[in-house]
C-alpha cells in the first residue's frame, strides 16, 4: 500500500482534489479530521485541541490502512497538525513528530484563490505565504519525500496523478 498526503497551506485544493481523486482512480481517502473538529467544538483552538486532532486523524488514517488499499488518499496528517501548532503557538511538541509518515507528500502552493468556509483562519497574502512556508519545513524537518503542486486546478491534478503515477511505477 502507497500512502500519498495532502499538505500544505488552507484553500489550496487539497480535499477538492483527494475528493475528485477518489472518484476517478477510486482510491480510497481519508478527509481532515481537524475540519470535523473544528465544526464540532469551535475554531478557538489550544495546543491540547491540536493534541486530539492528532489523535482523531491518527485513528481515521490506521482504520483506513486495516483495509490494504493500493494507494491511500491522507486529507493531512500530523506533519501538517505540526505546522499549525508552529503557526498559532510558534512551538511543536515532538510527539506531532513522531507519528507514522506517508510515502509521498504533496505539497500544495498557495496560488489560487482564497475560500472562505467558516473554518480557515490564514486568508490574507502574506498569512498563506507564512503557513505555505511553515507547511514545507514542516516536510523538510521531517526529511519525507514531496512533491510540489502549483498552477491552475486543471494543473494541480494532472502533476498529482503524475507524482502518484511514478511511485506506483517506482514500487
Amino acid at each position: 500500500m502507497i500512502r500519498v498526503c495532502l499538505h500544505g497551506a488552507e484553500s489550496t485544493g487539497k480535499s477538492v482534489l483527494a475528493a475528485q481523486l477518489q472518484a476517478q482512480c477510486g482510491w480510497p481517502w481519508i478527509p481532515e479530521y481537524g475540519r470535523q473538529y473544528c465544526e464540532e467544538h469551535g475554531t478557538d483552538l489550544t495546543m491540547a485541541d491540536l493534541l486530539a486532532i492528532a489523535e482523531g486523524q491518527d485513528a481515521a488514517n490506521r482504520a483506513a490502512e486495516a483495509l490494504s488499499p493500493p494507494v491511500l488518499l491522507l486529507d493531512t496528517d500530523q506533519l501538517m497538525t505540526a505546522a499549525w501548532a508552529q503557526m498559532l503557538f510558534g512551538a511543536v511538541p515532538e510527539v506531532l513528530l513522531s507519528y507514522p509518515k506517508a510515502d509521498l507528500y504533496l505539497l500544495f502552493s498557495p496560488d489560487v484563490p482564497w475560500v472562505e468556509d467558516g473554518t480557515r483562519f490564514f486568508g490574507t497574502d502574506a498569512e498563506r505565504a507564512r503557513f505555505a512556508t511553515i507547511a514545507e519545513a514542516m516536510l523538510v524537518r521531517a526529511g519525507v519525500p514531496f512533491t510540489r503542486i502549483a498552477g491552475g486546478w486543471d494543473e494541480r491534478a494532472a502533476q498529482a496523478r503524475a507524482a502518484i503515477a511514478a511511485l506506483l511505477d517506482a514500487g
